[in-house]
Parts: C-alpha cells; structure tokens; sequence
C-alpha cells in the first residue's frame, strides 16, 4: 500500500527544515526524509554560523536576492521564536594599500545589492573598534550576525511538526518514479514504492545532484556536476582579541580565512578552500602553516601553537577550481519539465542566511502550479 501526502521533502538540514516548515505553513501535508538518523548532520552543522549581509554576490542573482531578503527575515525569526544570535558586524580588511581596489569593488557590488550600510572606514577608525586589527583601510558591515544554527534548526522542525509536517530520518530515498498524480518513492532499500508525493523537494544539499539523478526520465543534461569544496577550521586557545568579525578580501573559491565567534566567545578561524573528491570531514593539522600565516596579515600578535585543529565542512558547490562562482539553483518543473519536481542545487553560503526565502520561493512554485 502506497502511502501518499501532498509533499515530500527530502533532506532535513536546514533548507530542508526550512522548506518542510513553509509548506506546512501553506497547508500541505508535508514529510520530511532525512537519510542520516538526525537533522542537520552534515553542511548545516558545519559552517562559520554567520548572517550574511549580501555583499559579494552579482547583481540580480539569486544569491543576492534571497540572502538579503532571507537576512531580514532571519532576524526577524530569530526575535519571534527565541533563536539567540548577535547582529555583532564585521570587518572586510585590506591588509595592503593594493587591496583598496578591491574593497572599493565590494562596496559597489553591496550598494548594487541593496546593502546600504556598508561603510569604508580608514586605519585609525578601525584600529578604535578592533585595537587588535593590522590593516590599511576596511569595510564594516553592521548588518552582519552570529546566529545558534542548530537551536534555529530545533525551532523550524518544531514549528514546522506543530503545522502537521513530520520528519522520518534513516531513510535514504533509493529510487523516485513519476506516476499519473506524483512522485513514487523506494526509501530505505525497499524496491516497492511506498510513498507518493504529490510534489517532491530535493533539498538533499551535497547529495542533490545524486538524488535528482535516481529521478526515473529525469533530463540528465538537468543535472549539474557536484565540486566538493571542503574548508577547515581551527579554534583559538585563549580569548577572542575581536568583538567583530573579521575577513580578509575575499579569495578564489571562498571568503578567505576569516575570524568568527561563536555566541560564547570562542574564536574560530577558516574556511579554507581544500578540492577533494569524497565526502572526508578530518581536519589535517598541518594546514594550520598556511593559517598561521593568513592570520597574521590581519592579525601579527597570533602566537605559535594557539591553533588547534577545529572541524570541516564541505560546501555543495557547482563550479569548480578556476571557475567563477555558481549561482543558487531552485528548479521547479518550468525549468526542466517534470511535473511535480523541484529541486536544489549549489545550496552553499549564503544557505543559511537566505534559507528562509529559499523556503518562500518554493513555496511560490508549487502555490503556482
């Protein structure tokens, strides 16, 4: 007997949480597949926890779009559903007089965005707010935050079960076949269907182009590459020496190894950018050379053996090294044809911030259809 609901969602880290959430909100009859036995084991519980302005993105992309529409409604969750955070800011540093080009870049690139408080500041303003800090000149963000990714994840499943949504977790999806009225799908080995789905979600992040792939007819020329970007952390021994974060001018691949805080304090530096082939989250200590060094651009008084091997995080990306940066993909079936589908690709930073939006537009997609 084939068990059928107006949606599946497939996935639970935070987009997934955030979509199942959005559609319950609409009144759908919503289940959430989570392959792992909890939510939000992998890239959601393995990032920088920041709430990102929407600096650096192109003009009109999506990335730019949703990540300063999900900012603001991030906040606003958080004060509504007593999700703690920070609106703490941050500092984008040029450590060289040849970097100021580049900060002039991003700040026309944030103003394109609709970031409006961003502001360049010189040497000594910025030494008065972070006596630390060794720079030629910055940019500060006051928009950006910290934010307890998983007591936010904790309250979107919460709100998302109280509307009728529910989550199912060790149960891989194995095969997915469009029917008449939906999507059929084989979960945990089974060969028989036994579920529909009246509309299919793949919110599965670095598995997303895999699931879409087990789409029975699903156009493969529809399904992007995945590049694992893998980034390293390294925790600080000792106090924070900032109340802000900070980053460097930005780097091929990523933001560069910056500082960022946790809501206790703790000082955390990274991610780097490490290409890897398979999904490995241990952290090699001997990347902490090439830390020490980055660091002490912005920061010289980091001593000898303060570092310690943190964790690592992959990010789902969909271009590779030497490629300019993807964009967010959210593909319904106007995109690729196949009733009943939408699907996630290149969920990487800012997802976190912009999850919320994220959620809105998938909503819009299948309220359109």
């Amino acid at each position: 007997m084939t068990e059928t609901v107006d949606c599946i969602v497939v996935g639970a880290g935070v987009m997934g949480l955030a979509v199942a959430r959005q559609l319950a909100l609409d009144g759908r009859e919503t289940l959430l597949l989570e392959s792992q036995g909890a939510f939000g084991t992998e890239t959601s519980s393995r990032h920088s926890e920041v709430i990102h302005a929407g600096i650096y993105y192109p003009a009109e992309s999506l990335k730019a779009q949703l990540c300063v529409r999900g900012r603001e409604l991030l906040y606003a969750y958080c004060v509504d559903h007593g999700v703690e955070y920070r609106r703490c800011g941050k500092l984008i540093v040029a450590t060289q007089p040849g970097q100021f080009t580049e900060l002039e870049r991003i700040a026309r690139a944030a103003h394109s965005n609709k970031v409006d408080d961003l502001r360049l500041i010189d040497r000594e303003e910025a030494l008065r707010l972070e006596p630390n800090l060794e720079c030629a000149a910055a940019l500060i963000s006051p928009s950006t935050g910290i934010i307890d990714s998983h007591a936010y994840m904790l309250s979107l499943l919460g709100e998302a079960e109280s509307n009728g949504a529910q989550l199912a977790v060790l149960s891989p999806v194995a095969a997915l076949r469009p029917a008449v009225d939906g999507i059929e799908l084989c979960v945990s080995g089974e060969s028989r269907p036994l579920l529909k789905g009246r509309w299919v979600v793949n919110c599965a992040g670095l598995h997303a182009p895999e699931v879409a792939r087990r789409i029975e007819g699903f156009p493969a020329e529809q399904v992007p590459r995945a590049w694992y970007a893998k980034g390293n952390y390294f925790t600080l021994a000792g106090r924070a020496p900032f109340s802000r974060l900070v980053y460097p001018v930005p780097e091929p691949g990523g933001l560069g190894v910056h500082l960022t805080l946790d809501l206790g304090g703790q000082a955390r530096f990274g991610p780097d950018v490490e290409w890897i082939d398979s999904l490995d989250y241990s952290v090699d200590p001997r990347r902490s050379d090439k830390f020490y060094a980055a660091i002490r651009a912005y920061w010289p008084q980091l001593r000898d053996n303060q570092l310690a091997p943190g964790y690592a995080g992959i990010r789902p990306k969909l271009s590779g090294p030497d490629e300019p940066a993807a964009d967010f993909r959210i593909e319904g079936p106007t995109t690729h044809g196949v009733r009943g589908i939408v699907n996630l690709f290149g969920i990487e930073s800012p997802g976190l911030t912009s999850s919320l939006a994220i959620a809105e537009r998938v909503g819009a997609i299948v309220a359109d259809a």
